[in-house]
C-alpha cells in the first residue's frame, strides 16, 4: 500500500519549522509577561513531577490520583532544574513539543484522506494558527499533548483502515496498528478522553472483525494495547488507594469537589443532569476557542458542512472502490474528530465537569479552555469546506478567489481573539489574580526564614508559594507524605504525626483557613507570626512550632551558602 503522505517530504518540513517557530515565539511573548504560570492547574502539573523527586517522601505514589501521569512524568527531566521549576519552564516544554508534532499530525491527517495537498496545509494552518492553543502549549496544561496524540491516533486509525485487504496481515496494516494502539496507550495516560477515543476505536475495530473474519488476532492485539492505559491506571489507584476508581469518586475527584460546593449551598452548575444544555455550554466554549462574538457560529457551521461533505465523498470513494476503481481513501473517518463532543456532553452532565461562559449565567469564565478539543474538528473540517467549493470550478482564478476568503475569514476571527485576548488566557488570568498575590505574599515570608528551615503545609491548594520562593519541597511536610500502600487516614505517616505533634517535625506551619492544617493548629496557641489576607482568598498564618534554637557563627555561614547554591540553581537533598 502506497503512503505519499507519510514520507518526510518539503511540504512536512516546512511545516513543522513554522509550528516551532509559532511555538517559539508565543512562548517567548508568555514568558516575558510572566504569564505561563497562571493556571493553577499549570503550577499544580510541574509541582507534581517535581515532587516525584523532591519531597519528604520521594517516589511514584507523588504522582497522586485524579490527574493521569504521562504528563508529570514527561516533565520530570525539565523540573529538575531550579530556574526551569521556579519559572515553569520546564513545563512549558513537553508541552511545546507536543504543539509541534500536532500540527504535522493534523496535516498528515488531511492529506493521508486524499483531500489534497492545499485543504491540508489550510487545516494545519487553520488549527496551528490558533490562538487558544498557542497559549495553552506555552504552559503547562495537558491540554496540548492529548491533542497530539489524539490526532496521530487518528492518522495511524485511517491508515489501519485505509486498505482492508492488509488489515490483520499485511506489514503496513500491523505497523499502523502498532502505531495508533502506542498513540491511544498514551493518550490514555494524559488525559480521561483518551480512555472515550480508545474504547470507540476499539468498538469499531471489532465490529470489522465481526464482519470480515479472521482478524480477530489484529483485533484482540489492537484492544490490548489500547487498554493498557486505562487498566494500569485502575491497578494503581487499587494498590496504592484502596480503590480502584479513586480518582473518579474519591476526596479530590470533581464529583467530590461539586459535592462539596452542593454542601456549602451553591445552586448545581449549567448543565448538570441536563444534556442539552450541557451541549450548548461545551458548543459555546468550542466557538469561543476559535472566534470572539458571533465568529464562532460561523466556525460550527462550517465544521458540521464540512463533516456532511466529508460523508458524501466516503461513500462516494467507497462506491468507486466497490467497482474497481481506485484504491479507497476514508475522509469519512475524520469523522472521529467529533469525539470530544459527546464525551464532554457526559462529563458536563453527569461527570460534574462545569463549564462556564461570559455570555451565559454564571456570566464567568471557568473550564473554557475544554473547548479547545474541538479545534482539530473545526480546522479539519472547515478546510474540507474549502477545499470542497475551491473544487466545484476548475478555474485557477475560482480556487485562488475561495481560497483567499477563506485565509481572510480565519485571519479576521483569529485577530479579533488576539485583540480581546484569548478566552483561555482571559480564564487563566482572571481566576488567578489573587490566588499569585496571596502565593506571593506568603513567598516572601518564607523567603526569611533561615535556609534550612522546614515547614507544614497542605500543598494542595497553593504549593506555588515555595516555587516562588525557590524552597524545595523537600523540606515540606504535607498531605502526599505517606508511605507506598498507606494513604490518610494514616496515624503512622509522617502528614498525620506532623499534625498531631507539628513541633517535633517542622520549624514553621503555613495554614490558609479552613484547610487540614488550620483545622488541627488554630486552637492550640502557637505563635501567630504573620496573616496574610488578600480578598477573594482564605486567610494565611504562618506559625512557629518549635523555637529556633540559637545558631553558630559556622551554622549560620553554611546556611548562606545554602541558600546562594539554591538561587545559582543547584540541588540536592
Amino acid at each position: 500500500m502506497s503512503e505519499p503522505a507519510s514520507q518526510w517530504d518539503g511540504d512536512t518540513a516546512l511545516l513543522v519549522v513554522l509550528a516551532g517557530l509559532a511555538s517559539v515565539v508565543s512562548f517567548l511573548i508568555y514568558f516575558r509577561n510572566g504569564d505561563i504560570l497562571l493556571f493553577g492547574d499549570a503550577v499544580g502539573h510541574t509541582n507534581i513531577a517535581r515532587r516525584v523527586f523532591d519531597s519528604r517522601t520521594p517516589g511514584l505514589l507523588q504522582l497522586g490520583t485524579v490527574w493521569l501521569p504521562l504528563p508529570h512524568l514527561l516533565m520530570i527531566p525539565f523540573v529538575a532544574s531550579n530556574g526551569a521549576w521556579r519559572t515553569g519552564l520546564g513545563g512549558s516544554l513537553p508541552s511545546m513539543a507536543a504543539f509541534v508534532f500536532a500540527v504535522q499530525g493534523i496535516f498528515r491527517l488531511v492529506r493521508g484522506a486524499g483531500l489534497g495537498r492545499m485543504t491540508a496545509w489550510m487545516a494545519a494552518a487553520f488549527f496551528g494558527l490558533n490562538p487558544n492553543l498557542l497559549y495553552l502549549q506555552a504552559t503547562a496544561m495537558t491540554e496540548t499533548l492529548y491533542l497530539a496524540l489524539f490526532v496521530w491516533a487518528m492518522v495511524y486509525f485511517g491508515e489501519l483502515l485505509r486498505d482492508r485487504s492488509e488489515v490483520g496481515c499485511g506489514e503496513s496494516a500491523r505497523r499502523s496498528l502498532w502505531r495508533c494502539g502506542a498513540c491511544l496507550l498514551a493518550a490514555c495516560l494524559t488525559r480521561y478522553d483518551g480512555w472515550f477515543v480508545a474504547a470507540v476505536m476499539g468498538a469499531i475495530v471489532v465490529l470489522l472483525a465481526f464482519v470480515r473474519r479472521g482478524e480477530w488476532r489484529a483485533a484482540g492485539l489492537f484492544l490490548l494495547l489500547a487498554g493498557i492505559g486505562p487498566v494500569s491506571w485502575l491497578t494503581y489507584n487499587a494498590a496504592v488507594y484502596g480503590n480502584a476508581l479513586e480518582f473518579a469518586n474519591g476526596p479530590y475527584s470533581a464529583r467530590a469537589i461539586e459535592l462539596r460546593g452542593t454542601l456549602a449551598g451553591l445552586p448545581p452548575h449549567p448543565g448538570d443532569g441536563n444534556v442539552l444544555a450541557a451541549a450548548s455550554y461545551f458548543l459555546k466554549a468550542g466557538q469561543l476557542n476559535v472566534a470572539e462574538g458571533n465568529w464562532g457560529r460561523w466556525w460550527l457551521g462550517l465544521a458540521v458542512a464540512g463533516s456532511m461533505a466529508g460523508i458524501v465523498v466516503g461513500c462516494a470513494r467507497r462506491q468507486l472502490s466497490a467497482k474497481g476503481g481506485a484504491q479507497e481513501r476514508a475522509p469519512h473517518t475524520l469523522l472521529l474528530l467529533w469525539l470530544s463532543l459527546p464525551f464532554y456532553i457526559l462529563s458536563v452532565a453527569y461527570g460534574g465537569v462545569p463549564v462556564f461562559t461570559p455570555q451565559w449565567w454564571p456570566f464567568s469564565l471557568y473550564n473554557v479552555r475544554y473547548g479547545v478539543q474541538l479545534v482539530p474538528a473545526m480546522a479539519v473540517f472547515c478546510a474540507i469546506s474549502v477545499g470542497i467549493l475551491a473544487s466545484l470550478r476548475r478555474e485557477k482564478w475560482v480556487r485562488t478567489a475561495v481560497a483567499s476568503v477563506a485565509v481572510a475569514f480565519a485571519a479576521a476571527s483569529y485577530v479579533g481573539v488576539w485583540r480581546a485576548q484569548p478566552v483561555c488566557y482571559r480564564e487563566a488570568w482572571v481566576n488567578s489574580r489573587t490566588r499569585i498575590q496571596l502565593e506571593r505574599s506568603v513567598a516572601e515570608q518564607l523567603q526569611r526564614f533561615p535556609a534550612n528551615a522546614t515547614f507544614l503545609m497542605y500543598l494542595g491548594e497553593h504549593v506555588g508559594a515555595f516555587q516562588d520562593a525557590g524552597i524545595p519541597l523537600a523540606r515540606v511536610i504535607s498531605e502526599g507524605n505517606h508511605p507506598m500502600g498507606r494513604q490518610p487516614p494514616d496515624p503512622e505517616g509522617l502528614w498525620e504525626r506532623a499534625l498531631a505533634d507539628p513541633g517535633k517535625y517542622a520549624d514553621f506551619a503555613i495554614a490558609f483557613e479552613g484547610d487540614p492544617v488550620w483545622k488541627a493548629l488554630h486552637e492550640r496557641g502557637l505563635p501567630v507570626l504573620t496573616i496574610i489576607a488578600v480578598n477573594g482568598q482564605k486567610r494565611a498564618t504562618i506559625y512557629r512550632t518549635r523555637e529556633a534554637p540559637k545558631l553558630s557563627q559556622v551554622t549560620m555561614q553554611v546556611n548562606r551558602v545554602t541558600k546562594l547554591a539554591e538561587e545559582a540553581g543547584f540541588y540536592w537533598r
